[in-house]
């Protein structure tokens, strides 16, 4: 179903498993619902999807003037597994009518899937920019509700909490709205990231499949910018660095197929994104210093001994 506006959240973060799961594991693992199919697909990369499931909402709405709304309905939250290697739990939920003060019975809101609706009158500028600064306690908070799901998978017996290296989980706040085209990224730190697009046609489900895209390949980016930080590379002499980097050789280097999966209405996006903060071109840079230092070494095994 099509709205004026959506909020969300994607946390990505690494599996905790030592190898990559199998399809077969990652379809036991992405089984959420009694009855529900977990849906994959095997190109252009393998990835496992679940179904989606309801979380019931009331609660303040975040609002950039300190509004006092309240917001009733359900969020929809689904966990995405890339390459039996990444996971995410990607949070979403529409605003629906605003109300005039009445909390309508649950039955309302259940027929409403996936849409929250204030109690009383907010403009879309309000709740996206107080969405946007990171809501307090006590407010809409998809993210409490995607790091719930990422703890509970994280957790299950399939997986033996190995990782074969050590990364940060990060956090991409996103709001879409209904206007001109266009989209502002921004890395707010270390692991947070906020994104507001303006679409002329919202599709919940287009976007928030866009923003897990986005979401991925921040991610992989960061991860192996973090690793090639602590390998010393360039400032250690020797081959230690470069055994370092083994994990994002086996790992991370064949992930990258940024745009894959996203819709061709937001394909224009992705090259906007491409343009600045420019994602390929930093990721190709990684890749070929780290490719080079491969090169470099296997020159230096190979090289003759001189003679003395």
């Amino acid at each position: 179903m099509s709205g004026r506006l959506v909020l969300g959240e994607v946390r990505t973060g690494l599996l905790q498993h030592s190898v990559e799961l199998s399809h077969p594991v990652a379809l036991q693992l992405l089984h959420l619902r009694h009855g529900e199919r977990v849906r994959s697909s095997a190109r252009p990369n393998q990835q496992v999807r679940s179904a989606e499931l309801l979380t019931g909402v009331d609660c303040p709405l975040p609002t950039a003037s300190r509004k006092a709304v309240r917001g009733v309905g359900t969020a929809v939250a689904q966990a995405v597994l890339t390459e039996g290697r990444v996971l995410q739990a990607s949070v979403r939920a529409g605003i629906g009518e605003r109300g005039v003060g009445m909390r309508l019975p649950w039955g309302h809101y259940l027929a409403r899937p996936g849409t929250v609706e204030p109690t009383g009158p907010v403009t879309d500028a309000e709740l996206v920019a107080g969405f946007l600064e990171v809501p307090s306690g006590g407010q809409l908070d998809l993210g409490a509700i995607a790091e719930r799901l990422l703890t509970d998978l994280q957790g299950r017996p399939q997986l033996d909490r190995r990782a074969p290296f050590k990364s940060r989980r990060t956090r991409l706040l996103w709001s879409c709205e209904q206007g001109p085209p266009g989209a502002h990224f921004t890395i707010e730190d270390g692991t947070l990231r906020t994104l507001r697009l303006s679409l002329e046609q919202v599709d919940p489900m287009a976007v928030a499949a866009f923003c897990e895209d986005l979401a991925l390949h921040d991610w992989l980016l960061t991860a192996l910018t973090q690793l090639i930080e602590r390998s010393g590379l360039g400032s250690v002499p020797g081959a230690e660095p470069v055994l370092r980097l083994r994990p994002a050789v086996n790992h991370l280097l064949h992930l990258w197929m940024p745009g894959a999966r996203v819709d061709r209405l937001l394909a224009q996006v992705w090259g906007h994104l491409e343009t600045s903060p420019g994602f390929t071109r930093q990721w190709a840079a990684a890749v070929q210093r780290i490719r080079d230092q491969l090169a470099l070494q296997a020159v230096g095994l190979s090289a003759p001994i001189p003679e003395r």
